[in-house]
């Protein structure tokens, strides 16, 4: 039998309904998991135990008494530290937001909530979420479970790890540019990074527990909120109960979840040429592998050149550069930030700069020319196979490294398409290669995120399970 703690949040919330375990088990369990194994790890960064068991407690009440449940009762969830939860501070991983404790819960978790969610810990990030590998004057780094000399991913670097290592069945995080699919790739789990109107957003908080202000504009167009897990099922499940809420966000669309069934059999674009680097062996290996799993469930893979993309990771710049500089309503970076972080922005900056001086007139004219040739190329095929990334995780502190800093914003040229086209993607693992975990991505039309999870499962159908696993 599984422990508790290795269950997925389908399980977990089916056996705590079918009252053979209680959810005051289920979190305690959880909470051990914690303990044991995140002193190795750093990933959560505030245990909730006390609020956490008095919601477990509270939905063990609920069922004695026959009250009706949400679907995701007792399942414990963890939440990023750029997420408002109610009681907890949201820091951006910097040390002046410490105290920026939430007067109330983001739309969407307090929408998880309501369907029996218990938030159980808050979870690691970089500096304003602004690397890619999770580390923070605040609370340091966090390692990453299957290789301490590697990177976890970031920015949701945290919750994957957590996800991964069983500390939580379900973690909440962000994408603007790889965020979710990025740490899911190097952790060995499964995300989905949703189209840009499904989840709501509210804005980034004071440091002073006061209404959150606007989020920067290239934020605004190119972050969203979404779901890490061990299983693409626990993330439709999540998905499902997190787009409700619109939360005052004018982005925010109520689109139905599901749309008509693509014509069968569904086509696939297998797209392998990121139109620069080459990808690593074990990067390509991944691609192959998915697409064999999708044929073999009766997708038609097809191999094509993606649309635009140096173009689509320029303009993708351009709009974080003119549009996106949090600290700008933030203190000064260097006031807040690590010595890493600072010689991390030192090392990308240039890059940021080259691209700012290279605008286009109207990148956001650009922009929608950029969709269209996407929609007439999906339109023979509606899901797009890709890379995260052209590489593997790197090794710690080698993306403080200028010259391969340089190179990096080429490798992730296809992530960065999909948030500036604001198309939903799912990271799926696809197998380990060197001892690190390998994975894929499901891109698909606006609001088919439905066919991006089927695709998905399909993979995951076919793949040995990676995780969880305990830090090596």
């Amino acid at each position: 039998m599984s422990e508790i703690w290795e269950m997925s949040a389908w399980e977990l919330a089916g056996q705590i309904q079918a009252r053979t375990v209680s959810s005051r088990e289920v979190v305690e369990a959880h909470l051990r998991r914690i303990a044991e194994v995140n002193p190795r790890v750093n990933a959560v960064t505030a245990v909730l135990a006390e609020q956490a068991l008095q919601a477990a407690d509270a939905t063990d009440h609920a069922l004695s008494s026959g009250t009706p449940v949400g679907p995701l009762c007792g399942v414990p969830v963890t939440v990023k530290e750029n997420i408002d939860v109610a009681g907890s501070a949201t820091t951006l991983g910097i040390v002046p937001l410490r105290d920026a404790v939430a007067a109330a819960d983001a739309p969407h978790i307090a929408e998880l909530r309501a369907a029996g969610a218990i938030p159980i810990g808050r979870t690691n990030m970089p500096e304003f979420g602004m690397r890619w590998h999770t580390d923070n004057e605040l609370h340091g780094a966090t390692r990453n479970p299957w290789s301490a000399a590697h990177t976890p991913g970031g920015s949701s670097g945290g919750d994957a790890v957590a996800v991964a290592t069983g500390m939580a069945a379900l973690g909440l995080g962000n994408d603007g540019g790889g965020s979710l699919r990025w740490p899911a790739q190097c952790c060995g789990v499964a995300a989905l990074k949703p189209s840009l109107g499904r989840v709501a957003q509210v804005g980034l908080p004071t440091g002073a527990g006061g209404p959150p202000q606007p989020t920067p504009f290239g934020f605004q167009l190119l972050a969203v909120h979404g779901p890490i897990a061990r299983s693409v099922r626990d993330l439709r499940l999540a998905f499902t109960h997190m787009c409700a809420d619109h939360g005052g966000d004018p982005w925010h669309a109520p689109v139905p979840l599901h749309g008509a069934p693509a014509p069968a059999p569904v086509r696939v674009w297998l797209a392998t040429d990121p139109d620069g680097p080459a990808l690593d062996p074990g990067v390509a290996a991944a691609l192959r592998q998915a697409a064999e799993r999708l044929c073999d469930a009766g997708y038609v893979v097809t191999e094509g050149r993606a649309p635009a993309l140096v173009r689509a990771g320029e303009i993708y710049t351009q709009l974080l550069s003119a549009y996106g500089r949090v600290h700008e309503v933030q203190p000064p970076v260097e006031s807040v930030a690590s010595e890493g972080f600072v010689r991390f922005w030192a090392a990308y900056e240039p890059h940021w700069n080259r691209a700012a001086g290279q605008a286009a007139f109207d990148p956001m004219m650009e922009r929608a020319a950029i969709a269209r040739a996407w929609m007439a190329w999906m339109s023979q095929a509606p899901l797009v196979l890709a890379p995260i990334c052209t590489d593997p995780a790197f090794a710690v502190g080698s993306d403080l490294d200028a010259d391969r800093l340089a190179r990096w914003p080429a490798s992730l040229r296809m992530a960065w398409t999909v948030n500036l086209l604001g198309l939903p993607a799912v990271a799926v693992p696809t197998g380990v290669a060197e001892g690190l975990p390998q994975g894929v991505q499901i891109i698909g039309p606006r609001f088919r995120e439905d066919l991006c999870l089927d695709a998905a499962e399909a993979i995951e159908a076919r793949t040995p399970p990676l995780v969880p696993i305990t830090p090596r």
